[in-house]
């Protein structure tokens, strides 16, 4: 038996409890069936559904490939650090039965003792989806095959970490998801294939992040034929590094509104943002009886743009209430309705409720002087 060979077996080995039915035909298949080893990378949640697409379609009789092991961001804190809880992918990829011996937790995908233990399985093809740790060339020089990422935008467009938030804050009307090959460039590997997706102006990020997840798990069953036997990699598109656009990750900073922008910008960002960090704005309470001010700071759920405007000066920094949405004065004489809010430590209400509790005392916009 030589080291590799070696290795694996006490990787699999180690603290594990008799396997199930289920584990038993994962650990077995190079010598059973004689699948395709492939390994799955990924972290959030929209990343089980590519998950379950590779799980199912392994499942046949006649499948070219086996899902072998399992890459995610280690166990966090959470619950307010009371709880170290594994990734949601994690816990997704344990509740379907995958043995927890197969999902690796590596802090950083270039660690010596991750990229031996992956050596050791002689993976053929590594996929990742929203994994959210950078891939060293030592770790792509490791899969026979390549490394494909499904990317949630038609590149060359929005490469980087946020591609949907940027997309949705730049109000596109049209975005997709694309297969590539990962290089050590940034999202610029030679493109696969692509999906093209029209898009309503009320879709918020998380909406659309598991939409095009979804599409681009179908997409990459349908190419994984063609991505084992070679032709994928001939057939593969350059990018045009001429006409890519970059998205950069979201800071927490970003996500106070300024209502002197026009309401679609804002209405824009409040869809791309949703989720994480969100948006926040300041508003004033004033008692109409002593004129005491309160200064309350709101985070902003879901917004349309007002048809129409009629914002006099001496009203500029009133907030009206209208038609059920709270109406906010924006830059350009254009108006945004807030339809539901929340405030800090509360659930989610919509602006009716929030108008209501105010009992006739007065809300304008906050101005930073």
């Amino acid at each position: 038996m030589n080291s590799s060979s070696l290795m694996l077996r006490r990787f699999l080995c180690f603290n594990a409890s008799p396997p199930s039915s289920s584990s038993s035909s994962i650990l077995c298949f190079s010598s059973s069936r004689n699948r395709k080893p492939l390994v799955f990378l990924g972290s959030p949640q929209v990343s089980a559904t590519v998950l379950d697409a590779l799980l199912n379609a392994s499942g046949g009789p006649d499948s070219l490939f086996e899902v072998a092991a399992i890459v995610t961001q280690p166990p966090s804190m959470k619950n307010r650090g009371k709880k170290v809880l594994p990734s949601p992918l994690a816990q997704h990829a344990l509740d379907r039965g995958f043995p927890s011996e197969l999902i690796f937790t590596p802090a950083r995908a270039g660690e010596d003792m991750f990229l031996s233990s992956l050596r050791a399985l002689k993976p053929e093809l590594c996929i990742t989806a929203a994994y959210g740790n950078i891939l060293p060339s030592k770790f792509l020089n490791i899969p026979t095959l390549g490394t494909v990422n499904i990317h949630p935008s038609l590149l060359p467009l929005y490469r980087g970490a946020a591609p949907v938030q940027r997309a949705l804050q730049d109000g596109v009307k049209e975005t997709g998801v694309s297969l590539a090959f990962t290089v050590r460039a940034l999202d610029a590997g030679p493109v696969i294939a692509s999906q093209g997706l029209e898009i309503d102006d009320q879709i918020k990020a998380p909406d659309l992040l598991a939409l095009l997840f979804s599409e681009g798990s179908k997409l990459l069953i349908h190419q994984l034929p063609s991505i084992f036997d070679g032709s994928a990699k001939l057939k593969a598109q350059s990018q045009d590094d001429s006409k890519a656009t970059l998205a950069p990750k979201i800071s927490p900073e970003e996500s106070w509104l300024s209502f002197d922008q026009e309401a679609v910008v804002l209405h824009n960002k409040v869809r791309a943002f949703a989720g994480w960090p969100g948006t926040r704005a300041k508003v004033v309470v004033v008692d109409n009886k002593n004129g005491h001010r309160n200064i309350l700071e709101l985070k902003i759920i879901t917004t349309k743009v007002c048809s129409q405007s009629n914002i006099h000066v001496n009203q500029a920094d009133d907030i009206s209430f209208r038609k059920g949405a709270l109406v906010f004065p924006c830059g350009g004489s254009t108006s945004l309705e807030v339809l539901e809010i929340q405030l800090p430590g509360k659930k989610v209400m919509n602006a009716a409720a929030f108008w209501n509790g105010l009992r006739g005392q007065q809300l304008k916009r906050f101005v930073d002087e």
